[in-house]
């Protein structure tokens, strides 16, 4: 089992390319698309994605490519966590959440220049030239040891987020995530909220905007902004049936403070 997640789109070959890269390999490897919609280049999204969808997806190979800096001096690896899931993606930081969620790394290879890879290696398109066939050698049980030369786990890119406060009485927290609904992922959760004098049920303040704090869209009024713990059991702010980054104007890694409406 192998799980696939890139920005590649679909607009283009690349992520099929990728698919038929694998299943020459490996015929009977079943492939699950997590996404090729993550946003162009944008490594934290990817890396945020990854982390929450893993959980719901069988231990296997989990294939990973967000890679800005492809043809540069980033190394591409393949880690084995503590809890059995084998990473293959750029040593940009965009395995560095799931591999701490995951337990941390217990071994890493360095798959640059695996024996596995295909030839010639093209510059721009390490996906298909290398992430997709050790990926799919991985996924037909072959040994980690042999995908290429070993790599020091310590030396791994890593991605730190922002954290949330609270400053005399307000929730500042940062929008980690903005979905294609518009909905904002925020680094804040139910217990934050509440250590800032916030309820559930009652009105808040999300800036200058006057919002609830709710459990579910169903309990919003349409058009009416809520705050709400997301299915990652983030907190979120999101407008029900409409789109909460364009009418607060936030974009990720943006500040959204929250306090208790008077």
């Amino acid at each position: 089992m192998i799980t696939f997640l890139s920005d590649y789109g679909l607009a283009d070959g690349f992520a099929g390319v990728c698919h038929g890269v694998i299943a020459t390999i490996c015929p009977r490897a079943r492939v699950i698309d997590i996404t090729h919609g993550v946003p162009r280049h944008d490594i934290r999204a990817g890396a945020l994605i990854l982390r929450t969808a893993l959980p719901y997806a069988p231990v296997g190979v989990h294939l990973a490519v967000v890679d800005p800096d492809v043809g540069a001096e980033r190394r591409a690896v393949a880690l084995r966590l503590t809890d059995g899931r084998l990473l293959v993606g750029p040593d940009n930081g965009l395995l560095w959440l799931a591999a701490q969620d995951g337990g941390g790394v217990s071994e890493a290879v360095e798959v640059g220049s695996s024996p596995w890879r295909l030839e010639p290696v093209s510059a721009t398109f390490h996906g298909r030239d290398i992430f997709a066939p050790v990926a799919a050698r991985l996924a037909a049980g072959e040994e980690l040891a042999d995908a290429g030369p070993p790599y020091d786990a310590a030396g791994l890119a890593r991605l730190d987020l922002p954290t949330s406060r609270l400053e005399d009485g307000v929730l500042v927290a940062h929008a980690v995530y903005v979905d294609r609904f518009g909905n904002i992922q925020l680094d804040a959760t139910h217990d934050d909220l509440y250590n800032a004098g916030l309820r559930l049920g009652h009105g808040v303040l999300v800036g200058a905007h006057a919002a609830r704090y709710l459990r579910t869209f169903a309990d919003a009024r349409a058009g009416e902004l809520l705050v709400y713990e997301d299915s990652s059991q983030m907190l979120a702010v999101a407008i029900s049936q409409g789109n909460a980054a364009e009418r607060l104007v936030v974009v990720a890694g943006d500040e959204v403070w929250i306090r208790a409406q008077r």
